[in-house]
């Protein structure tokens, strides 16, 4: 039952804000194992289990957002022929790292996660000549956007993700989202539902990388995967209902403190 809230929590604000939610179950995964010694989940098996979990997030947040027509498919599709090597690039190095380098680099990466959501708002938006331009309507406003991206830049950019999110077991988003709102203009609603689409793509190849390695724990995936497919979808039905500033806002505070904590662990640990 805990671990399928665990799922149920990561999935719906993963969906809603376009992260996956990896970001919650590693460490969760990593907090149980100091409660309940005898799950002795290594950083790698977090990760490992973390990313088959957030496929199933993913797959069932896009089931939603292709309903709702937020998805830019193509981007998707292009965006992923980078970031799924970069899974794998990153499933791999994950191989090679301690517990103590682990928890430090995760904590500060979760702390630039957080930074790079307090300020994608803030930053000024500038004319910018894309090779590809698109245009999105937004039915519940009736406004009107225009945004697009350069294949190159976009590539480069999905790799690093890519690579990330294997690494890390977080699936992405927390870099697509800023990303492509910052540099390519998305509207907030289409770079959440773009983001959990790659999201779904590159992480199957990042789980097939880490089950080749053994660093999946089916038992907790099956613990897992419930409330992630519920959470899901309902974040990404919520995404309908409400803005999603409040819930960023509570976010950016939740993965400062869990990065602390982490940071902290790698410092003592």
């Amino acid at each position: 039952m805990l671990l399928m809230i665990v799922g149920l929590v990561a999935g719906t604000i993963g969906s809603l804000v376009g992260l996956g939610g990896g970001v919650f179950i590693v460490p969760a995964l990593i907090y149980l194992c100091i409660i309940y010694p005898d799950m002795q989940v290594s950083p790698q098996m977090a990760v490992g289990t973390s990313l088959v979990v957030v496929t199933v997030t993913a797959l069932s947040s896009t089931l939603s957002y292709l309903k709702q027509k937020k998805v830019d498919v193509g981007c998707a599709l292009l965006f992923f022929l980078a970031s799924g090597p970069g899974a794998m690039v990153g499933a791999y190095i994950n191989r090679f790292m301690e517990i103590k380098h682990f928890n430090l680099s995760f904590g500060l990466f979760m702390i630039l996660m957080a930074l790079l959501l307090a300020v994608k708002g803030k930053l000024s938006k500038k004319d910018i000549s894309w090779g590809v331009t698109k245009r999105y309507h937004d039915p519940q406003s009736g406004e009107e956007y225009a945004y697009g991206y350069h294949r190159g830049l976009g590539l480069a950019i999905a790799f690093l993700v890519g690579m990330l999110s294997g690494l890390f077991g977080i699936g992405g988003g927390s870099l697509f989202v800023p990303a492509m709102i910052l540099l390519f203009h998305f509207p907030v609603q289409v770079a959440a539902a773009t983001s959990m689409f790659i999201i779904f793509l590159s992480s199957i190849l990042g789980s097939a990388t880490h089950y080749y390695f053994g660093h999946i724990d089916w038992w907790l995936v099956l613990g897992l995967a419930p409330g992630a497919w519920i959470g899901g979808r309902l974040g990404a039905y919520i995404s309908t209902k409400m803005k999603a500033k409040g819930i960023e806002l509570l976010l950016r505070l939740m993965l400062v403190i869990i990065g602390l904590r982490m940071i902290w662990q790698g410092i003592v640990g």
